[in-house]
Formats: structure tokens, C-alpha cells, sequence
């Protein structure tokens, strides 16, 4: 597979000002260059260093675009082999032309992440610097940003690096023991066993207390706007997303879907939802918007109710306010420019003071102390600091928790002085399960379901 040459659109599709078509292989310099002129010769260029020139037609010389090329030669590239970037004018029409003419050089178009997959098999990145670059993409904040660009640089995989390097010393320490059993002591290699466990499984619960707000950071808080009809739920939603996304009438039952938009409140994403009025209706499409909301409403990790301070508490609202009773909510006591007939009393038995937000969306006012009150929900207000490695990705979480239980299997082990070899198994089990996460040995079929989910040329 790496002996062949493969080539992509990088950028995004459609008109721009440039379009940066990528080309990797062992081969990529020498079968690029017979399409490219210019005052040196493609073969002769030195490494990292950009041309200008023009694509030509093989067959009689004729130009097919204007470009600058840049040739980077392996090892000093991003996959490691021979890299050359052709920078076209952006268009439709451009990137054809050069694709075409690539194509016709017994160079193959290159399937979705496979150059960082690459990248990987090359050992330029772990696996877990693959993934964030997946992370990178598709952040939809500052903050995520910045931690999927820690990721990328190799923060996590220091960290399991460190944790593998202890328990390599202690499978040395095993392996010794097992070789001259004449000079252990069994309560000293008992002793040293269950240091160095609780040492690599302390280091391992420090990166799953991450887990929740790296999720979150990853995927952001799925949040249902939900209460009656005509409340104010899509003008909320048009508020905090500063757009008008979701269409406002007087009409009750004007939403009849579930609207998505996403949305950064102090650096934490949000994927809202303004879900369709919940109440009885003889209406058959806004019935199944009703299912809809529903069903989003059981999912969310955060719900905005909806109330209409100038109108009394329906039977339905209360029916609602029993089923969020207990989950991740907030309150809004919506349209508080106008007289309030909501009964609070009764609001302030099934919430606290601080999960009510008094607003008028109208008039935008409150906005501020809403968004300050979701902050104050996940993050007591701020994120941590900026040196915390996060842990966000499920497969990373999940081999952590198999590595922190082998090595209680083995803590507990060396606790009742079982034999060293059957403890051993359970340190190398760890080790590997670890090792999975940075990618040592790993499966085709994994590098295939992981590398799938890039995008063409990346």
C-alpha cells in the first residue's frame, strides 16, 4: 500500500482563492514533475522550498494552470515520504484540470485520512495523536481547540508513555525474579509490586478525572430548549446563537421539529435544540414534532425549560417540571418585562434559586446571567488550567479502565503473595492495554474504522 503514490484535495471543494492539491508517495516527486515547468526542474529542487510554474498537458505541453508547488522530501514531511503541494487558483474547473493530469500519472486518489494514517505507519505520530487531529477539525471552540492541539503535539502520549515506563520496570522486576528465584523476597517484590500499581493506576484515574469535561469540550453539551408553545423557546434560541435561526411568530406551534445549532458559551460548546411546543394536539405533523421533542428532552445532558412569567403554570409544565426534577436544568422565567402571574412559590420546590434565570428575551435582557449560569452547571464557572492533558476520546477511556483493572487484579494479587508469574500476566496485560491507546500493535480493522472518519486529504 506505501509503495504506491496518492493524491487529494486538501482544501475545501468550490470557489476560493487558492486550492492546495496534496501528493504523497516514495515516487511523488518524480511523477508530479512531469507535469510541472518551471525554471528548475521538479527532480532538482531542494527540499522545502516552493515553485513557480505552470500544470501542463504531457502530450503536447499545452497549460493547464498557473500554480505554485512546494516539495517537501521524506522523512521531513507530514507522512514521512516525499510530499509535493500544488497551490492552484480555487474553482471547480482548476482542481479538475489538476486532479486529471495527477490521475493519468499512475497516481491514485487517496481514500479518506490517509495521508495522516501515513503519517502513523511512518511513526511520524502515535495513534492518539491521529485521533486529536480528528479533534482539531472538528472543535467547536477555543478551548477544544487548544486541547485537541496539545493531543496533536503529544501531551496524552507522553503521559502513557510515562505510565508504560513503570510498568516495564516492574515487569523487569518480575522477570528477574521468575529467572533467579533463589534471591527473592517474596514480601519485598510483593511490596514493590503494589508501589508501582497504585503509582501507574493513581496516574491513570488522574487522566479519567478529565473524562466528563473532555467529553464535553469534544462534543459539547447537548442542550434541550423545551416548555409549551409560544413561550419564547426559538427566540431563545435565536438569542444565543445571535441569529435568527429558528423562525419566531405569535402562532403556537410554529416549531414543529427539532432545530440544531451549535453555539460557544464561555469557550464550552453547546449543541442546542429548540424542540416543538410540548402539549396535546390533534395535529398530526406537530404530533410527531411533540415525539420528537420528547425523545430529545430525554437525551440532553442539559435542559432549558421555558416558562411564561406573565401566565400561570399549566398542568403540562408541571408534568415537565416533575420529569426534570433530579437532571442538569435551568429555568426560564421568560418575558419578565411583563406583569408576573407564575406562581414561584411553586417553582422553588422542584429548583433551586440559582438554577431560575429571570429574563426577557424580548427586550434581551438576562442573557448574560444565563450564560453565566450554564458555565457555573459544568465547569463551576471556568475551565481548568491550560497544562491539563483531557481525555475525551471513548476508545482512550475505555482502555484505561481495562489497564487501571488489570492492575488491581495484579495489586490485589500481590497482596495475598500469589505466585509472581500469574501477577506478571496481569502487568503485561496492562502494559498492552495502554499501548492500545498509542497505537503499539494495532489492528488493521481499528486503523481502518479510525482513519475513516477524516475527511478526503487530510
Amino acid at each position: 500500500m506505501l509503495s504506491d503514490t496518492i493524491a487529494a484535495v486538501s482544501t475545501a471543494l468550490g470557489e476560493g482563492g487558492i486550492a492546495i492539491i496534496r501528493v504523497s508517495g516514495p515516487q511523488a516527486i518524480s511523477q508530479v514533475a512531469p507535469l510541472f515547468k518551471s525554471r528548475i526542474p521538479l527532480t532538482e529542487a531542494e527540499s522545502h522550498t516552493v515553485h513557480y510554474g505552470h500544470i501542463v498537458s504531457p502530450l503536447d505541453g499545452e497549460r493547464m494552470e498557473e500554480v505554485l508547488v512546494t516539495v517537501m522530501k521524506g522523512p521531513r514531511s507530514f507522512t514521512t515520504e516525499d510530499v509535493v503541494e500544488i497551490s492552484a487558483h480555487g474553482g471547480v474547473i482548476s482542481v479538475r484540470r489538476v486532479m486529471d493530469l495527477l490521475l493519468q500519472q499512475d497516481i491514485r486518489l487517496a481514500e479518506p485520512g490517509e495521508f495522516t494514517k501515513r503519517a502513523f505507519l511512518g511513526g511520524r505520530i502515535d495513534l492518539s495523536q491521529a485521533e486529536a487531529v480528528i479533534d482539531l477539525i472538528r472543535s467547536k471552540s477555543d478551548r477544544a481547540f487548544s486541547v485537541a492541539l496539545k493531543q496533536v503535539s503529544g501531551s496524552l502520549s507522553a503521559r502513557i508513555h510515562e505510565l508504560r515506563h513503570t510498568l516495564i520496570e516492574m515487569l523487569a522486576h518480575i522477570e528477574v525474579n521468575i529467572d533467579y528465584p533463589e534471591h527473592d523476597v517474596e514480601s519485598l517484590t510483593a511490596d514493590f509490586i503494589k508501589d508501582k500499581s497504585q503509582a501507574v493506576m493513581e496516574g491513570i484515574n488522574k487522566l479519567l478525572r478529565t473524562a466528563n469535561e473532555g467529553k464535553i469540550l469534544r462534543e459539547g453539551i447537548t442542550t434541550a430548549i423545551v416548555g409549551r408553545p409560544n413561550v419564547g423557546k426559538s427566540s431563545l434560541l435565536n438569542a444565543l446563537a445571535r441569529d435568527n435561526k429558528a423562525i419566531v411568530t405569535d402562532i403556537p406551534g410554529t416549531t414543529r421539529d427539532v432545530i440544531e445549532e451549535y453555539v460557544t458559551i464561555n469557550n464550552i460548546p453547546l449543541k442546542l435544540l429548540d424542540t416543538a411546543g410540548i402539549r396535546e394536539t390533534m395535529d398530526v405533523v406537530e404530533r410527531i414534532g411533540v415525539e420528537r421533542s420528547k425523545a430529545a428532552f430525554s437525551d440532553a445532558d442539559l435542559i432549558l425549560l421555558v416558562l411564561n412569567a406573565n401566565d400561570e403554570l399549566h398542568e403540562d409544565e408541571l408534568a415537565l417540571m416533575e420529569q426534570i426534577h433530579g437532571r442538569q436544568a435551568l429555568v426560564i422565567m421568560n418575558k419578565m418585562d411583563l406583569p408576573s402571574r407564575l406562581d414561584t412559590d411553586k417553582l422553588r420546590s422542584f429548583f433551586d434559586e440559582s438554577s431560575i434565570v429571570p429574563m426577557s428575551v424580548l427586550e434581551e435582557e438576562g442573557l448574560d446571567k444565563l450564560e453565566e449560569a450554564i458555565s457555573a452547571l459544568f465547569f463551576g464557572g471556568k475551565l481548568e488550567s491550560g497544562d491539563l492533558t483531557y481525555v475525551s476520546n471513548v476508545r482512550h477511556i475505555a482502555l484505561l479502565k481495562k489497564a487501571r483493572k488489570s492492575l488491581q487484579d495484579a495489586y490485589e494479587a500481590a497482596e495475598m503473595l500469589i505466585p509472581i508469574d500469574m501477577i506478571q500476566i496481569d502487568v503485561r496485560l496492562a502494559w498492552e492495554q495502554l499501548g492500545e491507546i498509542i497505537g503499539d500493535a494495532a489492528a488493521d480493522s481499528l486503523l481502518d474504522q479510525i482513519f475513516s472518519q477524516f475527511c478526503l486529504g487530510k
